[in-house]
């Protein structure tokens, strides 16, 4: 290699390790990576479990028909409000009509019959009578005597059967004018028409199950029923505050009290899900069966209190016995250089951590870019060859 070549081998490799001894060590002042910091603010916070869920009716019910035949006139609609007792449909009646009219007559035709067979009673028990006076003066025969009381005995026995037929008429005819009764169908609460499941017009099959006409539903209170993952339902206990927000009224909190949670799950798509329910009042009727709501149950929260964001804590060194010591440190912002301290905190959630002691409104905390290790430790360091 000719000197020449040498000289500026050697050249560059003298230049690249003074560059290298500027940047390390005659330039410690030079700035590292930039501070991310964010303010100690006073705010609200919120430990909770989210689910979705849907809105129903806490109560409703199903009006069918307990008759057979076709609907004649249906006299309210899908929406309209009902008060109980108010006529809701009619079914044909005609058949149910004759059937009543019918064993009116039957029931007539016996009590005329008992009627005859009473007079006739009558008659034999005074003929009976007029049989055992005679005997005893010799004036009849034993025999006459046992026939009138035969006979008296027969009509005796004519009006029981009488009588038992006209029970049993009288039975059917009070489930005749039942069925007749059921061709007019009442409301059985005050509430809305939410569904309409016949139209007029239609013919109704009731011998194997009743058919559902309207469902009626009081949508003064609303129930909420909301699917929780098995992951999280163990974090619910019955009475813990809950509230929502719907769809349609983002911004609107609607708030409830966790009232039952169901033991059987729902399993969807290989999912398994608890039904928790709330209620919750509707007096403007904005919320209708059905509506989706995104659901909120609180497990911890704080209103007006300290908060600083969770990146920004480091976890400490547990004391023995100190149970669930809360403790984290941070880094503040003390004359533009980070300083270590070490703070107690309350609720926390995914972003945001309540500060019970330790931080003061408006100290400025370090999220990123800091060092863990105090300012005069640092100002030591030197770089290794």
């Amino acid at each position: 290699m000719s000197s020449s070549r040498r000289f500026l081998w050697l050249f560059a490799v003298l230049a690249g390790m003074v560059a290298l001894l500027w940047f390390f060590w005659l330039a410690p002042d030079s700035k590292g990576p930039e501070l991310v910091t964010a303010p100690v603010e006073r705010g609200d916070i919120e430990d909770s479990v989210t689910a979705l869920g849907t809105l129903e009716p806490l109560n409703y019910v199903d009006v069918g028909t307990q008759v057979s035949g076709q609907l004649e006139k249906l006299h309210v609609e899908e929406g309209e409000q009902v008060e109980e007792g108010q006529l809701l449909a009619e079914i044909d009646a005609t058949i149910y009509l004759a059937k009543v009219e019918a064993t009116e007559a039957q029931l007539e035709n016996l009590q005329a019959q008992l009627a005859d067979r009473e007079a006739t009673q009558v008659l034999a028990r005074l003929q009976a009578e007029r049989q055992r006076n005679l005997i005893k003066l010799d004036a009849t025969s034993q025999e006459s005597v046992e026939q009138a009381d035969a006979t008296l005995r027969s009509a005796t026995a004519q009006i029981a059967a009488l009588k038992a037929q006209i029970r049993q008429l009288e039975s059917q005819l009070k489930e005749a004018r039942a069925d007749l009764s059921y061709t007019r169908i009442y409301a059985p609460m005050t509430g809305t028409v939410v569904d309409q499941l016949a139209n007029q017009g239609q013919t109704l099959n009731a011998n194997q199950t009743a058919p559902i006409i309207v469902q009626i539903a009081d949508l003064s209170t609303m129930t909420v029923r909301t699917q929780v993952s098995e992951a999280d339902i163990t974090q619910l206990q019955v009475g813990m505050p809950v509230w929502f927000t719907t769809l349609g009224q983002p911004d609107v909190r609607r708030e409830g009290v966790l009232r039952q949670i169901l033991p059987t799950p729902e399993i969807v798509n290989n999912v398994v899900l608890f039904n928790a329910l709330f209620d919750v009042p509707n007096p403007d009727g904005k919320l209708l069966p059905q509506m989706s709501a995104q659901v909120f149950f609180v497990k911890a929260a704080a209103d007006n209190v300290l908060t600083i964001p969770v990146s920004a804590l480091k976890p400490v060194e547990r004391r023995p016995g100190a149970g669930a010591d809360q403790r984290y440190r941070v880094q503040v912002l003390e004359n533009g250089e980070p300083q270590p301290r070490v703070i107690s905190v309350g609720t926390m959630t995914r972003v945001s951590a309540e500060v019970l002691e330790g931080l003061e409104e408006g100290d400025e905390i370090v999220i990123a870019g800091g060092s863990s290790a105090p300012p005069a430790e640092r100002s030591q360091r030197r770089p290794r060859f």
